[in-house]
């Protein structure tokens, strides 16, 4: 419906310009949304007050001269009126909505899916948290994050691929085995004193325990330079299995782990970094190379070779981002910590420096994430090293509870994640309240094929019978499901699925608990189980979307 309004809207918009009422110019981004009052219509747009500022004429009259010049061929419409400085409201014609309703039995397992992206190249890079120790909590937020934002632009699409990037060059590694090796020594009786950059996690004494049970005493007298590149390797690829472990157990898989050290080959960095120092993006100051970020809107420029010779992050990034491109990638999205908000400037003028348009990559940032149990704020985990991890926590409250709580908000605002309440079997627990819709209508259907009452199919029920308040509410519901899917992958903003599915099931349960579905009329009983097996096939594919499971019986 949205859609189609769009359209007449812009079809309006062409015929004013046609007679010269409006003049030539790039048509405006024609915005259409949901109503919240129904004394204003079924649908909104501010198109005319759009119009209004580019062209200098009064909204309302604007608004007036669209709303005549609507060719409503297909007779959708009841009315237009303009309300206060220039919105024009839609009153949609009893009985079109209904219409509707069979497309979604018709599309089935595609319903909310469409061609938006046209099979345009996105990748999603997410978590790429160091393989320095467990993904925790904050990690755990990202990547649901990130493999629904990948969900979502696949349904409307998009051909999308999802990598994690792996920073196994750098010092943090080298403190890694050496964390690990001065762990060993001890298990073996020697004091030891750990330095500054060292991880004391219990999951380090783990790795040490592991590599001296299966190697025994082989590394005890071996210098520093030969055991700590060794331990390293070893412990940096045992943290590696068991992220992509943790991973699996939380829904997310990638199609690939993109290791740093692999844009270190054949000098790749430094390669690229003269070819943008000829092209004058990088330029030598104080025996350090600085790239010329201001050129493109930064606040200041940015070191990529220190005075010591070592490159930054900044350095490796800007190759890590060539390399996306040059793999065919047209979009390029990344999730990041909010912590990281200030980098996104320096990564924008990398991006257009290389020779791609600023809004090829896009960033999207990530709150933290409160941890509570009822209500209270919960002890760091003493067994993974000041943090909670993201295992303790799906192995505790589930995958799906996990999942569906880290998108109950945006995610650039905090987020309390009550444990008790992500478990509690009630209408309390968002997940619970939706998946329990779920079911439900599930037991209706096999209510119904108990008793031998088929299941209608498209043209088999008399939808016109579907008249009450509620019933025109979940139909309203049901048939924006594909708008809401669209405004998703155009904003990247996932939460708009949970937000739906929560008011989808609660308009659903008060439904229920008003009225049969199934009763003495037979008419009346085939619609309305016609409507709730729509209900149904909304909630399984926005489910399936947050990677969340669509259970038949709870």
């Amino acid at each position: 419906m949205k859609r189609q309004l769009v359209a007449l809207l812009d079809k309006a918009i062409r015929a004013s310009v046609a007679t010269g009422f409006l003049p030539e110019a790039a048509p405006p981004f024609i915005e259409v949304e949901l109503t919240k009052e129904p004394g204003h219509g079924d649908y909104a747009s501010n198109v005319a007050m759009v119009l209004a500022s580019q062209v200098g004429k009064n909204p309302r009259e604007i608004a007036g001269v669209l709303a005549e010049k609507i060719d409503d061929a297909e007779g959708v419409l009841e009315r237009v009126e303009i309300a206060g400085p220039g919105f024009m409201n839609f009153f949609i014609r009893e009985g079109v909505l209904i219409r509707y309703l069979e497309e979604v039995i018709r599309q089935g397992d595609s319903y909310g899916s469409s061609e938006l992206g046209k099979g345009g190249q996105v990748q999603v890079e997410f978590v790429s948290a160091n393989p320095t120790g467990p993904l925790h909590i904050g990690h755990a937020r990202g990547a649901v994050v990130g493999d629904v934002i990948a969900n979502i632009l696949a349904a409307v699409g998009y051909r999308v691929f999802r990598e994690y990037y792996i920073n196994d060059a750098g010092n943090q590694m080298n403190n890694l085995g050496k964390s690990v090796f001065l762990r060993y020594r001890e298990l073996l009786g020697e004091t030891e004193e750990f330095t500054d950059g060292c991880y004391r996690g219990d999951y380090i004494r783990d790795l040490a325990a592991e590599l001296l049970k299966r190697d025994g005493e082989r590394y005890r007298h071996m210098a520093p330079g030969e055991v700590i590149p060794l331990l390293t390797a070893y412990a940096g690829n045992a943290i590696l299995d068991g992220i992509k472990e943790d991973l699996r157990a939380f829904g997310v898989v990638f199609d690939l782990y993109f290791r740093e050290s692999e844009l270190y080959r054949e000098d790749g960095v430094g390669r690229l970094l003269q070819t943008l120092q000829e092209k004058g993006f990088v330029y030598r100051r104080e025996e350090a190379l600085w790239f010329r970020t201001t050129a493109f809107g930064d606040e200041k420029d940015r070191v990529v070779i220190r005075k010591n010779g070592d490159p930054t992050y900044f350095a490796a990034d800007i190759a890590y981002h060539r390399n996306k491109f040059l793999r065919g990638v047209e979009t390029v999205i990344d999730v990041w910590g909010a912590d990281h908000h200030g980098y996104i400037p320096r990564m924008s003028a990398a991006v257009q420096a290389l020779g791609y348009d600023k809004e090829a990559l896009k960033v999207i940032l990530v709150q933290l994430v409160n941890l509570l149990r009822e209500g209270k704020p919960v002890a760091m985990s003493t067994r993974s090293g000041e943090f909670v991890t993201l295992r303790e926590v799906v192995d505790e409250v589930g995958k799906d509870a996990a999942r569906y709580n880290f998108l109950m908000r945006r995610s650039d605002s905090h987020l309390d994640f009550d444990l008790e309440l992500a478990k509690r079997q009630s209408n309390e627990n968002p997940v619970y309240y939706v998946q329990y819709a779920h079911a439900r209508i599930c037991s209706i259907i096999r209510m119904a094929a108990e008793r031998g009452i088929g299941m209608p199919a498209c043209g088999q029920a008399d939808l016109g019978l579907l008249k009450l308040p509620e019933e025109v509410d979940l139909i309203k519901t049901i048939t924006r499901f594909p708008e809401v899917v669209e405004g998703a992958a155009r904003t990247l903003e996932p939460h708009r699925l949970t937000f739906y599915l929560n008011d989808l099931a609660s308009i659903f349960h008060s439904y229920y608990n008003k009225n049969k579905v199934i009763s003495d009329d037979g008419a009346l009983t085939a619609a309305r189980l016609f409507l709730v097996r729509s209900v149904l096939a909304v909630l399984k594919n926005a489910l399936k979307m947050l990677g969340v499971s669509a259970p038949e019986k709870m």
